[in-house]
């Protein structure tokens, strides 16, 4: 990716603006393996938003023949990611077995619970040619009573993802129930994520949740007279009636759900105990989680 960005946060001042949006958050560019992603959560005034501890925009990037996404097995734990690609396709391993191209549309949802191992490569034919890379990868954190749980692995083809026009505006329910629609992904807790596109001039209610905050994946936004600029996120106030309108061809996406209690994070961990970081932590660099079938001889060692 050609643009870097420093992390910014922007209290709002806007008095008609603040009843919408709390804080403006721009992300900070991070390196994953050979290509760099935009990274907004979490970052240091905002933590969480619902259960949503993790959001990374990969791309728009552009790949020369021969190269691509190569991020070597690595562990999670306490944790389910949410992969959704706008363009591009990226093959998923894991510890369970699981070999999954996933394609743009598709959710792919992988429940870390007490430990799994996964990787994400490309596929031959894809690195073959040059080729491009667009999207969300996005983590949640397992409620208390789900941490500890077997990991499980989830793949929704885009056909399965609900899909309407909401007063001419195309929105997809990814998780959770907007619009009258709902979900079939799996959800651990009360959890919003829609995607919406919308042409200049279009307005778009955005659907309630106790905690919401709406990303702007491509284009420009204005709430109540707020702009939020391309890759901001608005972290939205709490039950405020938010409608935004669409300053240039606009792709959104908007999260949310239920309050959490406090989460431990470190590295790929996260947890509601400390003590079960630092296990983690001794567990990888001791060999012991399980290996990605199919890719046993690479790995990520252990930060220090």
């Amino acid at each position: 990716m050609s643009n870097l960005y420093q992390h910014a946060e922007f209290e709002c001042t806007s008095t008609e603006g603040c009843d919408a949006i709390e804080l403006l958050l721009t992300p900070k560019n991070r390196d994953l393996g050979g290509f760099s992603v935009r990274r907004l959560l979490p970052t240091a005034r905002r933590k969480m938003v619902g259960p949503w501890i993790f959001f990374d925009h990969m791309g728009p990037a552009h790949f020369e023949a021969g190269t691509g996404i190569n991020v070597r097995p690595h562990p999670h734990i306490g944790i389910a990611t949410v992969t959704y690609l706008f363009q591009g396709e990226i093959l998923h391993r894991d510890s369970l077995g699981s070999l999954q191209a996933i394609q743009p549309g598709d959710i792919n949802l992988m429940v870390a619970g007490r430990g799994i191992t996964h990787s994400e490569r490309e596929r031959p034919e894809v690195t073959g040619a040059d080729h491009d890379l667009d999207g969300l990868q996005l983590w949640l954190a397992l409620p208390a009573e789900f941490e500890e749980i077997e990991p499980e692995f989830h793949h929704y083809p885009a056909s399965t993802v609900p899909s309407l026009n909401v007063e001419g505006v195309p929105v997809r329910v990814m998780m959770g129930s907007a619009y009258g629609r709902t979900s079939p992904v799996r959800v651990f807790a009360e959890t919003l994520y829609i995607e919406a596109w919308l042409q200049p001039g279009q307005r778009l209610q955005l659907p309630d949740a106790e905690e919401r905050a709406l990303y702007v994946a491509s284009g420009r936004l204005q709430a109540k007279g707020t702009e939020i600029p391309e890759h901001a996120m608005a972290i939205l106030s709490p039950q405020e009636t938010v409608i935004v309108e669409a300053l240039d061809e606009t792709r959104l996406a908007l999260i949310g759900g239920e309050p959490f209690n406090r989460r431990y994070i470190d590295w790929n961990f996260v947890s509601s105990r400390k003590e079960r970081i630092q296990q983690a932590r001794d567990d990888w660099k001791e060999g012991r989680f399980a290996k990605v079938a199919g890719d046993e001889e690479e790995y990520i060692p252990l930060p220090e």
